[in-house]
């Protein structure tokens, strides 16, 4: 899309070999600890045991910090980047949902 940035640090140089460099490795762990956590979350919407809910969340926290730290070092080191959304986009996005959220059977209800 014309106007759009990318979001992203300088990327650091990684070899072009067949063996897995760091990139991978973190690539690797980063989407790991991204399968663990979706996982966790079904776990925590099942739990029925109070102890069992709450030793669940504990690990999961765990997981989903260990994630965000591995992607901020991807991010670091610019092996993760973005498109910057223009504000225009953002608001009609914003306006379609908030539409969506009207339909909603409890949209005319307070709370």
């Amino acid at each position: 899309m014309p106007g759009q940035t990318k979001i992203q640090n300088p990327e650091t140089t990684v070899p072009k070999t067949p063996e897995m460099n760091d990139r991978d490795f973190i690539n690797d762990m980063v989407t790991t600890e991204k399968q663990i956590t979706n996982s966790y979350s079904i776990a925590l919407n099942e739990a029925s045991h109070e102890n069992l809910y709450n030793d669940i969340s504990l690990i999961f926290n765990e997981a989903q910090n260990c994630q965000r730290s591995l992607f901020n070092l991807m991010f670091k080191k610019g092996w993760y980047s973005f498109e910057a959304a223009e504000t225009q986009v953002l608001d009609q996005t914003y306006q379609q949902f908030t539409g969506y959220m009207q339909q909603f059977p409890s949209a005319g209800m307070t709370q």
